[in-house]
């Protein structure tokens, strides 16, 4: 999982080297994360290990301290993985850490992002993203939620929002359990944003459910939505 922004700017690292190609990496600057979850982080390391001695920049990884921390205690801690927050050397390492600070804008280079918890099983954030012209909401893995929705729909600029939907409706017991969201709990949360024009997309469907949950998306009554596939671009 992960969304590639205006070529520099990772919202999570899913698949940040098997989707990109090497000169796409090396375009790479900022890589902000949502959670800790595996298919979330999965190839930070092989970003990492790509772009040794290819780039002059340092990579920003930037998320919650908590997701942080635990990329060092668990992934990057000299067992697993080398830690790249020290190397190749400790005075400029391949990544740069930034902790976000919930509800406080953040600058990216031109971008300007905001990172909002929801509800999810483990210390998680929705983002809302600005460039000055535009902004869109992505979700990130959560439940029902509410802050991150209100704070988007205060944007008088909002074009697009993103809402993961993991498991058909028959699965509302997992989905709950586990903090995701169905179908009919993504138009529930849809509908937090008061704007029924607003260009919706569905994402993080879970492979094995994938046709059931788009049938289910499409039985609902939203002219906007879509489902994102990988590769798709979208332009604001």
């Amino acid at each position: 999982m992960g969304f590639v922004i205006n070529d520099a700017l990772l919202l999570d690292a899913g698949t940040a080297a098997s989707g990109l190609t090497l000169e796409e990496q090396q375009r790479i600057r900022y890589v902000v994360l949502s959670h800790l979850h595996l298919d979330h982080i999965k190839e930070l390391p092989a970003l990492a290990v790509n772009l040794g001695g290819l780039i002059d920049h340092q990579i920003v990884v930037a998320g919650l301290q908590s997701i942080l921390n635990g990329l060092k205690a668990h992934i990057f801690n000299n067992i697993v993985l080398p830690d790249f927050f020290v190397l190749p050397t400790p005075r400029r390492p391949i990544f740069r850490e930034l902790a976000l600070e919930p509800h406080r804008p953040h600058m990216f280079g031109e971008l300007k992002i905001t990172a909002i918890p929801v509800d999810h099983s483990v210390p998680s954030v929705g983002f809302i993203v600005e460039d000055g012209q535009s902004s869109w909401v992505l979700s990130g893995d959560t439940y029902a939620t509410e802050a991150l929705w209100v704070r988007a729909a205060a944007l008088s600029n909002l074009k697009m929002a993103c809402i993961e939907t993991s498991f058909p409706d028959e699965m509302t017991e997992l989905a709950q359990t586990s903090k995701h969201l169905t179908p009919r709990l993504l138009a529930r949360e849809f509908d937090k944003l008061k704007n029924p024009h607003l260009p919706l997309y569905a994402y993080h469907l879970k492979p094995a459910f994938r046709e059931r949950i788009i049938d289910q998306l499409a039985a609902l009554d939203l002219p906007t939505l879509d489902v994102l596939h990988e590769g798709q671009v979208i332009t604001l």
